[in-house]
């Protein structure tokens, strides 16, 4: 027997069915994940299925600031500064569960003024 979906879950599905139906031109996926303490990004080639950057607050530099919004916009420059490094300029933007508020608009608004385009 199968374990009924959760809210989250079914959310998580119906930002990715979106995202799979606008994506004609293959486009890579910005991701984030967010936990009470932590926030991380990667950019996603679906394609390939692999992972081109990624950061989060677990990095030397951030592991003291915790999972706080300023913490999340500096995770927003350095996803955009690592997907610079890798030519990537166009990304989907995937929120998974998370509503676009708090910490996982600080990262992509940090990201959008880094240089990505979504």
């Amino acid at each position: 027997m199968r374990q009924p979906e959760t809210n989250a879950q079914r959310r998580a599905r119906r930002v990715r069915a979106k995202l799979t139906r606008i994506n004609k031109a293959g486009l890579l996926r910005l991701s984030i994940h967010r936990t009470n303490n932590q926030i991380y990004a990667q950019i996603i080639d679906d394609t390939k299925g692999i992972t081109l950057a990624a950061a989060s607050t677990l990095e030397s530099d951030l592991r003291k600031t915790g999972g706080n919004v300023a913490a999340a916009s500096k995770v927003g420059e350095m996803i955009a500064e690592r997907a610079r490094a890798a030519k990537v300029t166009k990304v989907m933007f995937d929120r998974g569960s998370f509503r676009y508020h708090g910490r996982v608009k600080a990262l992509a608004e940090a990201a959008r003024a880094g240089g990505l385009e979504f």
